[in-house]
């Protein structure tokens, strides 16, 4: 056997091995609260200015802060209060909640991925002194995995494919139809809701896989 045809059996079993190991990547896992997203003119409306709103902190997603600001949730059966604000502005205003948090509000939104705002319900928020009706936009977000193309290529996958994952904690847990999304502009993390969190005893540091 000649040395060319043996270094290149040896690259392809190496880049097996790599590919095996790159597969089971862990990746990060975070519980997103309950929060809302504001355009620029429900802030305008409830703050009279977005000068108003200070970056309380920044968020593992490069670019989205949390304000030091906060609002009240009225729906037809309950309130909820001190609900965080993020930020930056967006077009449209969304509300993300747990299905627990409906259920307290008395309202019955879908699972949707951020954005996907049609056919939703809508709610009050409000602050000390303004009350906004919100005709749509409360939606509990889809489960998903934010990554760079960097991340998919090594991870094998797409952007707006739908993969398993395997949570690794003290009550592990396989969640299907996990959404991915492929930016240059994420940092790798899986978003998970409370109720998703608490069912799958997550703490800090907990990591989910990939199942192929």
């Amino acid at each position: 056997m000649n040395e060319e045809l043996i270094q290149q059996i040896v690259n392809e079993v190496i880049g097996n091995i790599k590919g095996c190991q790159n597969n089971s990547a862990e990746i990060p896992l975070e519980t997103s609260a309950r929060h809302v997203h504001l355009s620029e003119e429900h802030i305008e409306f409830l703050f009279g200015n977005q000068s108003e709103l200070n970056v309380l902190k920044e968020l593992s997603q490069p670019g989205q802060v949390q304000y030091d600001k906060r609002v009240t949730l009225l729906g037809p059966k309950g309130v909820i209060h001190n609900v965080a604000i993020l930020g930056p502005a967006r077009k449209n205003t969304q509300v993300e909640i747990s299905y627990t948090d409906a259920r307290v509000l008395g309202v019955n939104p879908p699972i949707r991925e951020s954005g996907k705002l049609e056919n939703t319900e809508g709610i009050i928020i409000a602050t000390g002194k303004k009350a906004l009706t919100l005709e749509e936009g409360v939606i509990v977000a889809k489960r998903h995995i934010h990554m760079t193309s960097k991340d998919a290529e090594v991870l094998q996958v797409k952007d707006g494919e739908y993969v398993k994952v395997r949570v690794k904690s003290q009550r592990p847990v396989i969640l299907e139809d996990v959404l991915v999304r492929v930016s240059d502009k994420y940092r790798l993390s899986m978003h998970i809701d409370h109720d998703e969190g608490n069912a799958t005893a997550y703490r800090p540091g907990t990591v989910g896989e990939i199942i192929k």
